[in-house]
């Protein structure tokens, strides 16, 4: 594990005498690797928070949801999640294929609890383990780095109310988004989504779109 503090979170500590606690808490918190409790807690999630970096030096931050599971715990260092059907701009697919230096935020917005991992990540387009998701693009294997918790007083809590219908599930046909509809879009989309629009009753405009998402159906 590389060194966790840089000179530039050093000289904040400094500034409110905080260097021997965030000493502390380093050492008590970060981990090489997954502890059972995380490794439980990681396994149980249906989304996460991802962050990558462009090519710019813009940070990405991005959810990612699923099934609760979909993020394997393929070993105490080693986990893996898919990249599901988007709006074909792949920002965290193209991020990570040139840095490959990630962080992932798992919440759990009704206990509340939180558990953020750093790592390495890597895809390989023939990777066994698309078989094991059901209409997984790719697959993205995360060498684990650094695991810690935080302190959960921030967070609000929430319940859920609803699982999302766009999360692909085997024996049930996986909607598709409202966003596929726009009139704007059609002239690059492709023949199979061209079918599945017009057998949803055709294209909609930017603010028909736009009062869809109000309503909260994407």
């Amino acid at each position: 594990m590389s060194e966790f503090y840089g000179q530039q979170h050093r000289q904040w500590q400094e500034v409110f005498d905080g260097v021997a606690m965030a000493d502390r808490v380093r050492d008590l918190i970060v981990l090489p690797t997954i502890p059972e409790e995380h490794a439980g807690f990681i396994a149980s999630r249906d989304f996460f928070f991802l962050s990558t970096i462009d090519h710019r030096g813009f940070p990405t931050c991005s959810h990612k949801g699923g099934q609760p599971g979909f993020v394997k715990i393929l070993d105490d260092s080693t986990l893996a999640f898919p990249s599901l059907d988007g709006n074909s701009m792949y920002l965290s697919m193209g991020n990570l294929s040139l840095n490959p230096k990630i962080g992932m935020l798992f919440i759990d917005f009704e206990t509340p609890h939180r558990v953020r991992v750093h790592g390495t990540a890597s895809i390989d387009q023939a990777d066994p383990l698309l078989a094991e998701y059901q209409e997984a693009e790719l697959v993205v294997r995360v060498k684990i780095e650094e695991v810690f918790v935080n302190c959960p007083r921030y967070i609000h809590k929430h319940q859920r109310v609803q699982t999302s219908p766009y999360v692909p599930q085997a024996g049930c046909t996986t909607p598709t988004p409202q966003w596929k509809r726009l009139d704007t879009v059609q002239d690059v989309l492709h023949q199979p989504d061209l079918d599945k629009v017009a057998k949803m009753g055709g294209t909609i405009t930017i603010e028909e779109y736009t009062e869809l998402i109000l309503k909260g159906d994407a």
